[in-house]
């Protein structure tokens, strides 16, 4: 049975049976439980009450208080396996890479995007272009190279 609390309260005072039927507040109703579910409720209740008390004997804080406007925890706490530098270096890497990749012909670039964005075999890649899996092999390696090249004068 789904009540409002000004319905609870009028049927409480007109029938005493009320007061042992146990009732949970959903969505600004109360609704009539088992007592388990009632147990259940309160239970659970009272866990997130206590999980979310600061520890003032130890000086520790929940980490509810470090939320932003749409509730989810900011991240504020450092990292210190992640090596700024080395991010930085790769991605400097990374730009460097593409702008080479421009400069590749188009069946070079069709190779290298086939092999490294596609994700197919160099056999798959041979297939596709009637060639052998040797010669795809042989074309990367020049590729490779060839975009290393590109890379390491652009320093």
């Amino acid at each position: 049975m789904e009540l409002s609390y000004k319905d609870f309260c009028r049927r409480r005072q007109a029938n005493q049976s009320y007061m042992d039927k146990p009732f949970i507040p959903v969505q600004g109703c109360l609704l009539e439980v088992m007592r388990e579910q009632y147990a259940d409720f309160y239970k659970e209740k009272e866990r997130w009450r206590y999980l979310k008390k600061p520890d003032t004997n130890h000086r520790l804080l929940s980490l509810e208080g470090f939320t932003d406007s749409e509730g989810n925890v900011m991240d504020f706490i450092v990292d210190e396996t992640v090596d700024v530098a080395e991010t930085v270096v790769h991605a400097v890497m990374v730009d460097r890479l593409k702008a080479a990749l421009h400069l590749l012909s188009d069946g070079e670039q069709s190779l290298i995007n086939a092999i490294f964005f596609e994700e197919l075999s160099e056999r798959e890649v041979g297939v596709r272009l009637g060639i052998t899996q040797s010669v795809v092999n042989k074309r990367k390696a020049k590729i490779l190279a060839k975009l290393r090249n590109i890379i390491e004068n652009k320093i």
